[in-house]
């Protein structure tokens, strides 16, 4: 039983207890018996219940709430996931014969019902039905409000109606269920000029792109001042959720870096996967590091990220990582995590230092050789890899796409008269490169003070 059950009877109860063994036809969205009990029921205690049902036609939920309206609970065990709907409709009464509350509509859009259906009582009777559905096509708004109808004039065939919804958003989105990829709604707000925002996210656009991320929408939000809980208002960020949600978007990508209690509150509201341009950037590097040097700096710069993250209870990190802190987990579960974080960041700074030292005893005996090393420098995807292989015939791998090579690359060039340098291809640069992978990978980028030449390379397409 859930919601608002103080000051209710034990037989009250009891008999709100009872719906749970309702059945309804999966053919039928409510039967005539379940709509006169809970106009009964609610008569009795002069409160809102609102039961959620399943398309196997079985209450799920039995919810209590107060005259305006009913707080609806954790839905976590009916995952939308990647789902246009989720497989529950919700029934519940209204105590003056009142249409649909914007509450309800923004409950249907937000938590994506198959249904959204009010009994308008009058006078301890059943009245009319009320009844919206999410629209498959793109308007005004996310929902359609069917016409009221009487009790007995309500006749829909639930299956059927479900069944071709959900076929028409399907086919209208861009990919299908059972591709793999992540699907992401970018967001930036910022108090920058407008221009700025915009050159921003479309370069953090690039950069889901080279995560293999589809990239859904992008919103550019100018602002006067940061919301410091949610980063923008709360109304706002509702709908962007409901757009994101209505796109088929499995992701929600900030451009700005979220503090951990912005992550929290952020993710609290949805149960999309929120992340921020720092994360998504960590992704690729996890993904494209090959070397021993790479993944330890990669994971270092990625404990060093999450560690502030590990508090309270909420499930930001537990939806991107699998499990570290886990979902709700008690104080003592989260201490222990933060402490096996430390330990592990302290044994990769261990390790760092030792392929550093490996790294200077080779830069020693490169210089006992005398053998010049020129670096080649840029921002990412600027073509530094592609100038490596022009210039010593290599097969360095390229592809046009932001940090598509993090592992430094060396290659001999053997100029007339015998004379030989190193060519070394560097990890590319970014604007506000997350401060904890600038650590991490410092004593990669150590290798350019010992370079006897650097050539910066500039993209001229590039602004």
């Amino acid at each position: 039983m859930y919601g608002n059950t103080s000051g209710l009877k034990k037989e009250e109860i009891k008999n709100l207890e009872r719906l749970y063994r309702r059945r309804i036809p999966v053919e039928q969205a409510v039967t005539l018996e379940v709509i006169r009990f809970l106009s009964d029921i609610t008569t009795r205690i002069n409160r809102q219940v609102a039961i959620l049902v399943t398309r196997a036609g079985v209450v799920s939920h039995v919810i209590v709430g107060d005259t305006k309206g009913v707080f609806i609970p954790d839905l976590s065990d009916f995952p939308l996931g990647r789902k246009p709907l989720r497989g529950l409709r919700m029934i519940h009464t209204h105590l003056a014969n009142e249409p649909l509350s914007l509450d309800d509509l923004t409950d249907l859009a937000f938590l994506r019902f198959d249904l959204m259906i009010a009994v308008g009582i009058s006078n301890g009777e059943p009245k009319k039905i009320y009844t919206a559905h999410l629209s498959p096509t793109k308007g005004d708004k996310p929902y359609e409000v069917l016409p009221p109808v009487s009790v007995s004039g309500f006749n829909i065939n639930f299956r059927r109606f479900v069944d071709a919804l959900e076929e028409e958003m399907e086919r209208r989105r861009v990919l299908s269920q059972d591709d793999p990829r992540e699907r992401a709604i970018l967001i930036s707000v910022g108090t920058a000029p407008r221009y700025q925002l915009e050159e921003s996210v479309e370069e953090l656009e690039e950069l889901a792109v080279s995560a293999d991320v589809v990239v859904l929408g992008k919103v550019v939000q100018r602002l006067n001042s940061i919301n410091p809980k949610y980063l923008i208002g709360v109304g706002r960020l509702r709908e962007l959720i409901i757009e994101a949600l209505a796109r088929g978007a499995t992701l929600l990508i900030f451009d700005q870096d979220l503090t951990p209690s912005q992550s929290k509150a952020i993710t609290d509201l949805t149960e999309l996967k929120v992340i921020d341009r720092t994360q998504l950037i960590l992704d690729i590097f996890a993904k494209r590091a090959h070397t021993r040097d790479g993944k330890v700096q990669v994971e270092l710069a990625q404990l060093r990220y999450r560690l502030p993250h590990l508090s309270g209870k909420g499930t930001a990190m537990s939806r991107l990582t699998g499990g570290i802190g886990g979902r709700g987990p008690g104080e003592m579960k989260l201490e222990i995590d933060r402490r096996r974080v430390r330990d592990r960041i302290s044994q990769l700074e261990r390790e760092l230092k030792k392929l550093s030292k490996a790294r200077g005893q080779r830069k020693k005996r490169r210089v006992a050789r005398g053998i010049p090393i020129v670096s080649i420098v840029g921002y990412t995807n600027a073509g530094k890899s592609t100038l490596l292989n022009n210039l010593t015939s290599s097969d360095v791998f390229t592809e046009e796409r932001m940090f598509a090579t993090l592992d430094t690359a060396s290659r001999r060039l053997r100029f007339p008269r015998e004379r030989e340098v190193i060519i070394t291809d560097t990890v590319g640069f970014i604007r506000d490169l997350p401060r904890d992978l600038m650590a991490a990978f410092r004593s990669t980028l150590e290798e350019l003070e010992d370079a006897d030449l650097l050539i910066h390379l500039v993209d001229i397409s590039s602004p």
